[in-house]
């Protein structure tokens, strides 16, 4: 774990993984949920870092952050989010294949996983979720799609994402959801925030 100055009043901690750096997101939002963490304006967390903003003390809190004992991820008890989703994208197959399975069983891998929202980037809306094995990790494509529809519900490396609005992408695309991932007019605009457990839920095509 290392901490680097952000202007006057934030930090960058910049940790050795992912689940670390979600480990530690996790671990401020519990130590503020109980008025034990000094004043923050933002929480930020991304891949590998978690920016901290609006300490009244940068120096003082990097000195206590280092003695804190951050224990291991664990998937909370609040509600999860749940996502209705159509196993219908056009990578499905290709996923299915690098798995070792078919594509029902492949939709079946998927939506039985419990994902949580590491962060949050890429568009306004787009939530990195984590909780895939590492052995069922795929590439992005070699050569991005000039075009993903809204809604496509994609896998990439560690991690699955929802395409908030049409837009370039390189992304597995698996299936497609017509869950409102932003909407300005709604408090929060976003769907998905750090920290939030999802669910994928398979419609009932029958």
């Amino acid at each position: 774990m290392r901490a680097l100055p952000v202007g006057g009043h934030g930090l960058l901690i910049e940790l050795g993984s992912g689940e670390e750096a979600e480990a530690l997101h996790a671990e401020l939002l519990r130590r503020r949920a109980r008025n034990a963490l000094p004043t923050t304006r933002e929480i930020v967390p991304a891949a590998r870092t978690v920016l901290i903003s609006g300490l009244d003390d940068p120096r003082r809190f990097a000195a206590e952050l280092v003695q804190w004992h951050i224990p291991p991820l664990t998937r909370g008890r609040e509600k999860a989010v749940e996502i209705s989703v159509r196993y219908d994208g056009p990578d499905l197959a290709g996923v299915a294949a690098s798995w070792g399975v078919t594509e029902s069983e492949a939709a079946g891998i998927h939506s039985g996983t419990e994902f949580r929202v590491a962060f949050c980037g890429f568009a306004p809306g787009f939530g990195y979720l984590t909780g895939l094995p590492a052995d069922r990790h795929v590439p992005r494509h070699a050569t991005p799609r000039t075009r993903v529809p809204a809604g496509s519900i994609a896998l990439a490396g560690p991690y699955t994402g929802i395409y908030p609005r049409s837009s370039p992408g390189g992304w597995q695309l698996i299936g497609t959801t017509d869950a409102v991932l932003w909407d300005p007019a709604r408090e929060p605009a976003a769907l998905l925030a750090p920290g939030t457990r999802v669910r994928f839920v398979p419609e009932d095509t029958g």
